[in-house]
């Protein structure tokens, strides 16, 4: 970025828990323009940080990761520090914020248009994935934080079209079409691609919150704030305690009528895949299951939304990590000693 005053051009990826969002930025830092040095702010409900690590390694990118809560209301206080400390230590050409699937927008958005930052960010278009067959699940539809995403989202992509049945997908683009004030753009998707163009859509001033109280009701427990700097060397995780082999790390969290937990294995740490997964899928009414696991010398990146899972090798090679989101408190205590028991003798 040039050394003159520029406000940097500035998104919010929203949508619910599950939705692609980590996988929409991955497609457009993929596609960010040479030379550009891009920032991006990552927030996660859970409490290890596992979307941050499946962001690519590459020249020009800043990741900053804020885990175990949501920016708009218990990681407040942290959003004004953490976004002015990108803006000073990156320059960037573009910053991207994406906060946790259960964090309502409004606050953030108050925050990057207030006094502190409206010269120094050009706040564009807020974009929204949505599944559409979300529109089926009643605790998504009841969520008062889920109508707010798109009821504050310039641009909504109904996404995971390739998933959904036709007139699922159809009733969504009808019930998006007859919303007030109109989006300046609803589109289809799959696999959670946005075309880098809607990123410098224009933000309508006038879209408002439904539900504005939605975000003051929420809490959250055990916050932890982690960075890597992928133009500057590989700088992960310096400050967390580490894992002993065979003895992880587990950090749990509640807030919003969710629990969390999230456990850090030791690197030397190898699973049977297979029994591991037979534990994950077996779980019931869970909401995310994610984790990158070791199996021999390969590590896998383990994705579960509510029924539905799939797994890929990913260039990932540090600590194992699996992260649970649930409406339940589980029995943390013997679901470890469950995993530990898939560990390769």
């Amino acid at each position: 970025m040039n050394e003159q005053a520029k406000a940097i051009p500035t998104n919010i990826i929203t949508g619910f828990l599950g939705v692609g969002k980590t996988t929409s930025i991955n497609g457009l830092l993929a596609n960010k323009p040479e030379g550009e040095i891009w920032a991006v702010l990552v927030n996660e409900f859970g409490q290890v940080g596992i979307d941050q690590e499946m962001m690519p390694d590459q020249d020009g990118l800043h990741v900053k990761e804020l885990s175990g809560g949501c920016i708009c209301c218990a990681l407040g206080p942290s959003l004004h520090k953490t976004v002015k400390g990108l803006i000073e230590q990156a320059k960037p050409d573009r910053l991207i914020i994406e906060p946790t699937g259960i964090g309502h927008p409004e606050g953030i958005i108050d925050t990057l248009m207030g006094p502190a930052f409206k010269d120094k960010l050009d706040l564009r278009a807020t974009i929204c994935l949505l599944d559409p067959r979300s529109l089926g699940d009643e605790n998504v539809i009841n969520n008062e934080t889920f109508h707010d995403q798109l009821n504050l989202a310039d641009v909504v992509l109904i996404n995971k079209c390739d998933l959904a049945e036709p007139e699922q997908v159809e009733v969504v683009e009808e019930s998006l079409g007859n919303m007030f004030p109109p989006k300046q753009h609803v589109g289809r998707t799959t696999r959670a691609q946005i075309d880098p163009a809607l990123l410098d859509l224009v933000r309508n001033g006038q879209l408002q919150a439904q539900f504005p109280e939605a975000h003051t009701h929420e809490h959250h427990d055990h916050d932890h704030s982690h960075d890597h700097h992928h133009d500057h060397g590989h700088d992960h995780h310096e400050h967390e305690a580490v894992a002993e082999p065979g003895k992880p790390i587990r950090k749990i969290g509640n807030g919003s009528g969710l629990f969390s937990c999230g456990w850090i294995f030791h690197r030397d740490d190898c699973f049977d895949y297979w029994e591991l997964e037979e534990i994950l899928n077996g779980l019931e009414g869970i909401h995310r299951i994610k984790g990158v696991i070791r199996i021999g010398h390969a590590w896998v990146f383990y994705n579960r939304v509510n029924d539905e899972h799939d797994f890929d090798k990913v260039a990932y090679r540090r600590d194992s990590r699996i992260e649970i989101i649930s409406p339940r408190e589980l029995d943390w205590q013997a679901l470890e000693q469950q995993m530990l028991g898939c560990l390769q003798k």
